[in-house]
């Protein structure tokens, strides 16, 4: 027997990013939108213990040790049940590898889903939801999916309204950003700054509940850009390249390096992703729409 969950990449439409804490983690007003770019993960019975594979584009930088968010997902889950995590872990990835999309936030997600359904352990939404604020800032919105605000370090969810379908293009560099690292960037250009509580856009919410992408185009933002550019100046390349294809809006995703294009439907979007991949700026480019539905048992 085994159990396979899809889980959907995210990006950012905004991401308000406030003082860092004692803790050292940020508060954040970050309003997700899922996009439909899958990882899936299969979860089998194992005799020999705990195993993780991979295979997909990038499957190379992805740990197979228990630190893998996949792995802390089944073990943490199995703890709480008082059951040996004696499964093999298959991730199947199609979401970009540390390219702020939340691929391996997806795979805890899918993971711990996916565990839950073959134990049967009959843990509520909302005790799956608590493992995934403990696995990750942007695990719970991976189980989740849809549009969501997210408070406090980004864990703390709120069901965002959508009126329409939003057409994306992303752009993948040649190599990944770290998060914490660009978070240790931002912190240093904010140095001796007045950094304001963080606080999502009135105007970008009710964009999202029109679907409108001219308004969405008009409100999107992200504080961790200035700080991935300068970890990664050429991103500023990538993201010309798409506006000057007629794209709506581009911005890093997240803490990059990936870069979003928001484009007006889905014909435009194929035109933006045709002249990335002509500009010489980006090593791959994938189309995607959203809002994408969370982990799911397939």
């Amino acid at each position: 027997m085994s159990v396979t969950v899809r889980v959907p990449a995210k990006v950012n439409v905004q991401l308000a990013v406030g003082a860092a804490r004692p803790d050292g983690f940020h508060d954040l007003a970050n309003v997700f939108l899922a996009v439909g770019l899958y990882d899936e993960v299969t979860v089998t019975p194992s005799p020999d213990g705990l195993r993780i594979t991979c295979e997909g584009p990038d499957a190379d930088q992805v740990p197979l040790d228990r630190t893998n968010l996949a792995a802390r997902a089944a073990l943490m889950l199995a703890g709480r049940y008082g059951r040996d995590a004696d499964v093999h872990l298959h991730i199947a990835k199609d979401i970009p590898v540390a390219g702020g999309m939340a691929g391996g936030s997806a795979d805890g997600a899918g993971a711990l889903l996916a565990c839950d359904a073959l134990w049967g352990t009959g843990a509520s939404r909302e005790e799956l939801l608590d493992i995934c604020a403990e696995l990750g800032s942007d695990v719970p919105f991976s189980l989740v999916g849809g549009a969501a605000l997210g408070t406090g370090r980004g864990e703390k969810l709120t069901a965002l309204e959508v009126g329409g379908t939003f057409h994306w293009v992303f752009a993948m560099a040649s190599r990944g950003l770290s998060t914490p690292a660009v978070f240790r960037e931002f912190d240093r250009l904010a140095r001796g700054r007045d950094i304001p509580e963080p606080v999502a856009s009135g105007e970008l919410l009710a964009a999202l509940a029109k679907g409108d992408p001219d308004a969405l185009a008009a409100t999107v933002s992200n504080d961790l850009q200035p700080a991935a550019l300068s970890l990664f100046p050429r991103l500023a390349d990538t993201l010309a390249a798409g506006r000057a294809a007629g794209a709506l809006a581009a911005l890093v995703s997240g803490s990059g390096p990936t870069t979003a294009f928001l484009a007006p439907d889905a014909e435009s979007a194929a035109t933006v992703a045709d002249a990335l991949r002509a500009s010489g700026t980006c090593r791959t480019v994938r189309t995607a729409s959203g809002p994408a539905p969370g982990a799911t048992v397939m």
